[in-house]
């Protein structure tokens, strides 16, 4: 079968069937069977592959041969719905859409080894890459804690690495292990959690206290396991030393880290620096149970149409999460875990961006 790939935001989508072999009432969509990316300038602070431009001349005419009215469909969808991901910008200091949909491709690095991380890194403008992995023995089925961090001339990025959700919902669900207190003894922390990362931050603090030369801004993300110790990172950078306030701390299908003593004093400290991202039925963000944990401030919702909510009300949230099981009723997997999965993560920010344009 005949193929084209498309770029999206510096990173490779999915390839797709060509027009040539793809039948009627499965066509992908012009701005994905027909774009081009424009590489931006390279320079430090940027990342090459922007946005989506013009049709090829080749790909355009290889494509009549689907016929002009599909052919015309095709291209109304793709003026109305161009995909443009603006490049990753290692000056911001605030939140943004792009930049969260940049901190989660950053969560999601985490995943990759040391070479697939360094190229990337390279690729997005950093030029400091380390490592940190660190095995311990814990009553679960989490066997060591591996994050990295990334640094350019503006910007730090330390990543977290996250787990399958089955490997961590026996842990999750077990309310008999006691929690342990958290950063400075404010409030108690899953012991979990605090393990975890006790294992990597020390050396994740030195390093970036000696990659942070020049005021750079510093930033914690992390997907799932990930995201609940990137958040706790945030507060230890805070509430011990060097007792200061990161730029930023991201996480995506995050669960339950603390309890409501820390998470109070977090979200006072942390306003308008946390951001905590849950895609609709996301089975994660739901445990450990309420109230001996609880969530962390600022929510930012998906629902089961994709759209990013600032805030979702209980009434409507709850409508939407059965929404989004009745759509996926028969599917192989769970609603709760496949939404926990961060390519759906970032395949709805990536519908956000393009509807934003």
């Amino acid at each position: 079968m005949d193929s084209v790939s498309t770029v999206s935001g510096g990173r490779s989508a999915a390839t797709v069937p060509s027009c040539r072999t793809m039948p009627s009432g499965r066509w992908p969509g012009a701005h994905r069977l027909l774009g081009q990316v424009a590489p931006a300038r390279p320079g430090r602070g940027s990342v090459t592959g922007a946005s989506v431009q013009v049709a090829s001349s080749a790909a355009v005419a290889s494509s009549f041969v689907c016929g002009n009215r599909l052919l015309g469909d095709a291209l109304d969808r793709f003026r109305r719905t161009p995909m443009a991901i603006p490049a990753l910008d290692h000056s911001t200091t605030h939140y943004s859409l792009p930049h969260a949909y940049w901190m989660a491709q950053a969560a999601g690095l985490a995943k990759l080894d040391r070479p697939g991380i360094e190229a990337k890194a390279h690729a997005w403008g950093f030029d400091e890459v380390r490592h940190f992995e660190s095995t311990h023995q814990m009553p679960f089925l989490i066997e060591d804690t591996q994050a990295y961090t990334m640094a350019s001339d503006r910007m730090i990025v330390t990543g977290f690495r996250g787990t399958e959700v089955l490997k961590i919902y026996d842990w999750l669900t077990d309310v008999s292990t006691p929690p342990v207190p958290g950063p400075a003894d404010k409030g108690f922390v899953h012991y979990g959690f605090h393990q975890a990362l006790q294992s990597v931050y020390p050396d994740i603090r030195n390093t970036i206290q000696e990659l942070r030369t020049d005021g750079q801004s510093v930033w914690f993300t992390g997907h799932s396991l990930g995201g609940a110790l990137a958040m706790l990172a945030g507060a230890r950078w805070y509430f011990e030393e060097p007792r200061q306030l990161p730029d930023g701390v991201y996480t995506f299908g995050q669960p339950r880290t603390c309890e409501r003593l820390l998470s109070g004093a977090y979200n006072a400290a942390f306003r308008d620096r946390c951001y905590r991202f849950v895609n609709n039925n996301d089975i994660v963000p739901q445990l450990p149970p309420e109230p001996a944990f609880s969530h962390v401030d600022a929510l930012r919702y998906f629902d089961a149409d994709g759209k990013l909510h600032e805030a979702m009300p209980l009434l409507a949230g709850l409508k939407d999460r059965a929404k989004g099981y009745r759509q996926d009723m028969f599917a192989p997997e769970t609603d709760g875990i496949k939404d926990h999965h961060l390519p759906n993560y970032l395949a709805a920010f990536e519908k956000n961006l393009a509807e934003t344009g």
